[in-house]
């Protein structure tokens, strides 16, 4: 009997892509630029299964193109708002993530985001480059204290609680925004307090955004969102990009409505060269990058091979974003 096909999107992680090779017959898509949507389609027919990434579409047509062979779609990811989970759940495919492993990780580059915006640290480096710098002065790159500052998180699931943690070693106020807390929250090692956005907004020094990408999030942060910030407030976010409408963002540190921000998503992504944003010198933006740490980055190659070769086998996925599927 013949290995199982499967068609890989992108070049992962070497320890991820082994186990794959070992057990299936494998189509990888070596170019560094995602399949645009007519190779995706292509590469996907007959195949027993996709792994994907977040900037892979995977809709209906995609899936209905591939045929009744397709028997698993793994993201190597932990969000897949870039697939139709409903449309995979009517037609019985089961859809994995790679959920948890990226916390800490992420935790960790938004309190850096945090730390360089606060700070200037990405304004400083630039006038060392551009021999702005002829002396000490009291007066120059003045940036923001962050022990005892009040912080603000948009979203308190498991990275939300861990920015959390993160501040508390700072001496931070704590206050979070989040409709439908996830059960146990009050078990986060550290105080934080409940609030409404509306409070959040107009208290905090950072606001952090730490929430998926839905239809109540999207464009979330609009132009009444900054109205209601400080002025010396710095938004961070390492969550999604339609969650800001970038065009307000722009308004609101252009005109100092905000001090600053520091954002690792963008709408789209990549942002082009031209981008009225990187004009800005009260904004930091990074190519989404939060989880790019070398031992993340393989545990969730691993993690994608794993909901991958248990889908082929027919066998349940370790995690699976739609488990009703097996109960058709």
């Amino acid at each position: 009997m013949s290995n199982p096909k499967v068609f890989v999107t992108r070049i992962i992680p070497e320890k991820g892509l082994r186990m794959v090779s070992e057990q299936c017959q494998v189509d990888l898509w070596t170019e560094e630029l995602p399949p645009p949507k007519a190779a995706l389609i292509e590469h996907t027919r007959g195949v027993d299964g996709l792994l994907c990434l977040l900037t892979d579409p995977v809709d209906g047509e995609l899936m209905d193109a591939a045929g009744h062979s397709l028997k698993v779609i793994s993201n190597h990811a932990v969000g897949y708002d870039n697939i139709d989970v409903g449309a995979a759940s009517a037609r019985g495919i089961p859809v994995g993530n790679t959920p948890g492993i990226l916390t800490e990780t992420t935790a960790d580059f938004a309190f850096a985001l945090l730390m360089a915006a606060a700070r200037r640290v990405v304004e400083g480096q630039r006038a060392v480059v551009e021999g702005k710098w002829k002396t000490w002065g009291p007066q120059w790159l003045l940036g923001a204290d962050v022990h005892g500052a009040t912080l603000g998180i948009v979203g308190f699931g498991r990275i939300g609680q861990a920015v959390a943690r993160r501040a508390a070693g700072f001496g931070m106020r704590i206050l979070f925004y989040d409709p439908s807390p996830p059960a146990g929250w009050q078990a986060c090692d550290v105080q934080a307090e409940p609030v409404t956005l509306e409070r959040l907004l107009s208290e905090a020094d950072f606001v952090t955004i730490h929430t998926p990408l839905s239809g109540e999030t999207q464009g979330l942060f609009d132009d009444r969102a900054f109205n209601l910030m400080k002025p010396e407030a710095i938004l961070i976010n390492t969550a999604r990009g339609p969650v800001v409408d970038q065009q307000a963002l722009y308004r609101a540190l252009k005109s100092g409505r905000i001090a600053g921000a520091a954002i690792d998503v963008t709408v789209p992504e990549p942002l082009p060269p031209d981008s009225p944003l990187l004009e800005l010198e009260n904004l930091i933006v990074t190519p989404h990058i939060a989880s790019a740490s070398r031992a993340t980055r393989e545990k969730m190659a691993t993690m994608a091979a794993e909901n991958l070769l248990a889908g082929v086998r027919g066998e349940k996925l370790p995690y699976c974003v739609n488990p009703e599927v097996y109960n058709r």
